[in-house]
């Protein structure tokens, strides 16, 4: 009977999911994956080797599963169409986050995560989903962690209705070290805060504003923090 239940809300967060993306991206597609590609080509591949075993935690649509170069990759989420759209790229896992992972122990070399931490309903979920993340990678493997940071949009952080956790560089970087990890670097001003609506930067832009960090001063507003299993 409790199974029954457990399955019927996570049928119905999966419901919810589908809905809440296609509102909120539908349009939008073409240009996340070319802004995820110049991200991945041109930052995260600094991070992650070409013959790395990856996680990516919290998927969406597949973005950074579809543009980053890994041996091995695997896309988490409990949105079923985000196994569609990683279809031939990455091994999908529709699952809570927070419950065990069907991965074997330090079996990753990367877990990746981007605005998806926030989404937790509580605290309790994401220090479960960290210490999986902890159990799984190997060590020396490395915990990659963006989202956006309350100290810079306070105000516009609670306009998403499914944002539940408040996170800084600070509280992302003591989460992954109370969890055993040790943090390598800590950046509170990253990317802006959103590509969900607006006007899209053109693409030579964001080549640009990777390159040169003293912007990331003045229109950055998500928090990258990267810490290594000890």
């Amino acid at each position: 009977m409790q199974l029954l239940k457990v399955e019927k809300i996570m049928d119905t967060r999966s419901t919810d999911l589908q809905e809440e993306y296609q509102k909120r991206f539908q349009g939008a597609d073409q240009y996340r994956d070319a802004v995820w590609k110049i991200l991945c080509d041109e930052f995260f591949s600094k991070y992650i080797g070409k013959d790395s075993v990856l996680l990516d935690l919290g998927a969406g649509w597949g973005e950074f599963s579809r543009n980053i170069s890994a041996r091995k990759k695997y896309a988490m989420d409990l949105n079923p169409d985000c196994g569609t759209r990683v279809a031939g790229h990455s091994t999908f896992l529709l699952q809570d986050c927070s419950t065990t992972w069907p991965i074997e122990d330090a079996s990753l070399d990367v877990v990746f995560t981007s605005n998806f931490l926030e989404h937790l309903p509580s605290k309790d979920l994401v220090d479960k989903t960290l210490r999986e993340a902890f159990r799984c990678l190997k060590p020396g493997g490395k915990i990659i962690c963006m989202g956006p940071n309350i100290k810079f949009v306070p105000g516009a952080y609670w306009d998403y209705w499914d944002h539940y956790i408040p996170i800084t560089e600070d509280s992302m970087a003591e989460a992954l070290s109370l969890k055993g990890f040790n943090v390598v670097r800590k950046v509170d001003r990253f990317l802006p805060y959103t590509m969900s609506g607006g006007r899209n930067a053109p693409l030579i832009a964001i080549r640009l504003y990777l390159k040169m960090a003293f912007a990331w001063r003045f229109f950055g507003k998500q928090f990258l923090v990267i810490a290594e299993k000890s």
